[in-house]
């Protein structure tokens, strides 16, 4: 299973719309993961014309979007448990955050956003998951968006530079 992974779009505060370069690469996933701070429902919308979509909402997202996504969410994917969730609070405690927030779940990945800061590793056996922003350099020097790929209960997970290579793209065996 391929799956895209973006957050932060901010749409349209930073660009009228998803960047030509994010769709083409996302048009070869089998689910796109987008963790909060769509802004508006249009975003979603947009996706869902690419593939499926799993969201929710970030802090900076508007009510229609707060009514329509939960603030995270719980998914099984070859046979491995996911967790998505925007995050909230200071970036820098958010990895403490979440392992706060999903400690029952017991997941093998962890796919957040708010920091719009590209993280892409391994913390206590759990691989936690920042695809960085794809519109806004504001956190980060470059715009970014993620891949994570299971199969055959192996785990591979890259961070993508918009306009670049793949960066942190690392072949990450998981915990059995």
């Amino acid at each position: 299973m391929k799956i895209g992974v973006i957050s932060d779009t901010h749409i349209p505060m930073k660009v009228d719309k998803l960047p030509d370069e994010l769709v083409k690469a996302l048009k070869g996933c089998d689910l796109i993961m987008h963790a909060g701070d769509l802004v508006e429902l249009s975003v979603l919308e947009d996706l869902k014309k690419i593939t499926k979509v799993e969201a929710v909402y970030g802090n900076m997202d508007s009510a229609k979007v707060r009514t329509a996504l939960p603030d995270k969410k719980i998914l099984r994917l070859g046979g491995k448990v996911l967790c998505l969730m925007h995050g909230y609070d200071n970036p820098d405690n958010l990895i403490d955050i979440l392992k706060k927030e999903f400690i029952r779940e017991k997941p093998d990945i962890i796919v957040y956003g708010h920091s719009h800061r590209p993280t892409n590793e391994y913390i206590d056996e759990i691989l936690f998951f920042n695809p960085g922003s794809c519109t806004d350099t504001v956190f980060a020097p470059y715009r970014s968006y993620g891949i994570i790929e299971i199969d055959k209960g192996e785990i591979k997970a890259g961070i993508y530079k918009l306009g670049g290579s793949c960066k942190n793209c690392l072949k990450l065996k998981s915990q059995k």
